[in-house]
């Protein structure tokens, strides 16, 4: 007795095509004939058709891609332009006394943040009566000193963000934490201070947002604020 015959499946076709390129080539009138669904209606279009639309959407998804690279380097050059403006003026800062003031108030200005504090410690006994020189807690620089990073994220009740002041009332939401240290952010020197930015947005300063400027800013900061010590 002859076993039955197992019917051809739709993968049994795939798998021939796949295998046997040559077939369109034997048959361009199959390939010319076939018509599939349109994703832009219920109308049935040709292969070719088809194929001319996948391309245009791949070419869209393409474009807008490099608008939004050309929007992000804009951006960053935008925000560069900032920070090479704001360590011009922190260089002509002539006092020591008022480099706390010009790193919160450039910050502020130059960078359209709502509100941004600053608290140093271990200074030189000339600066330790300084409002910038009192209230940072052992816990707060305990926790300055672990950061080998900024920390951006929502406003989880820190002791830092009391430190902000609101001019509208509002309390920051979201946070910026740039830890104060000699050498690199990342390095194993004890923070000397802590630079809070805060912001009513809670989007702000999001915990998924590119570290890489504000890395550089407390680098900056760092540096002209190690005169006051």
């Amino acid at each position: 007795m002859t076993p039955p015959i197992s019917p051809i499946t739709e993968d049994d076709i795939a798998q021939f095509l796949i295998h046997t390129p040559g077939f369109f080539e034997r048959h361009a009138e199959v390939l010319a004939s076939v018509q599939i669904a349109s994703p832009h209606g219920h109308r049935a279009v040709s292969l070719q058709e088809r194929q001319a639309e996948m391309l245009r959407e791949k070419i869209k998804g393409l474009e807008q891609r490099i608008m939004d690279m050309v929007r992000h380097s804009n951006e960053n050059v935008a925000i560069a332009q900032k920070v090479h403006q704001w360590t011009g003026e922190l260089l002509c800062v002539g006092e020591p006394a008022d480099l706390p003031e010009a790193v919160v108030q450039g910050i502020q200005r130059l960078f359209d943040v709502p509100q941004a504090a600053l608290r140093l410690w271990d200074v030189a006994p000339a600066f330790a009566a300084a409002p910038y020189a009192q209230g940072a807690s052992e816990d707060s620089r305990a926790f300055a000193t672990s950061l080998t990073m900024p920390f951006c994220g929502p406003n989880l009740g820190f002791e830092p963000a009391g430190w902000l002041v609101a001019p509208d009332g509002v309390a920051a939401q979201s946070l910026a934490l740039l830890p104060l240290r000699e050498g690199a952010m990342d390095s194993a020197t004890p923070a000397f201070g802590l630079l809070v930015l805060g912001s009513p947005d809670p989007q702000r300063f999001d915990a998924t947002m590119g570290t890489e400027f504000l890395t550089r800013m407390a680098e900056l900061a760092s540096a002209a604020l190690l005169r006051l010590r």
